[in-house]
């Protein structure tokens, strides 16, 4: 059956899906509410694996330089020279290799132990370029000797959430 007439297509209108402009207010404020919970949340979430990637990347350094310093303490690496007191000279030097000591090849090759893959990126600058300390320097210095590499630590002015500088890490 069909009307005629306005009053069905009144009804239409009126019975019609959608928002009105109160619903859409209230969606937008409940959003926004969530939006600015989450991105604080967010942020420290990427801090925190920034921290657990910088403590990663200085255990393993540290590690390869104890392993070096051991085997050359034993004998096992050619050691370079005296001022270093069997640390590397560099970390390059870490990823390069360092020749064996009393090594017998037949071929011409020389062998070779490498104590790093590469040099990590510091996960708060970016860069490869970390700060170093030789033996010689003081334990808060942040200036390198040139010496030898004893230590290293980043060199972002960032401090963690209980206030202690990275570099001190």
């Amino acid at each position: 059956m069909q009307f005629k007439g306005g009053a069905v297509s009144g009804r239409r209108r009126h019975c019609q899906g959608g928002f009105s402009l109160v619903e859409l207010i209230v969606a937008f404020t409940i959003l926004m509410v969530l939006s600015t919970m989450a991105v604080p949340l967010a942020r420290y979430q990427v801090r925190r694996q920034r921290e657990r990637d910088l403590i990663s990347d200085l255990t393993d350094m540290r590690h390869a330089i104890d392993k070096y310093k051991d085997l050359c303490d034993a004998g096992k690496i050619q050691a370079g020279d005296q001022d270093a007191y069997c640390y590397p000279k560099s970390l390059k030097i870490m990823v390069e290799g360092v020749p064996l000591q009393n090594t017998l090849s037949g071929n011409g090759q020389t062998g070779k132990l490498k104590f790093l893959r590469r040099i990590p990126k510091d996960p708060f600058t970016g860069d490869d370029d970390w700060g170093i300390r030789s033996m010689q320097d003081d334990p808060t210095s942040n200036s390198w000797g040139g010496q030898n590499v004893f230590d290293v630590y980043s060199k972002t002015s960032d401090r963690a959430s209980d206030g202690k500088p990275y570099s001190e890490w």
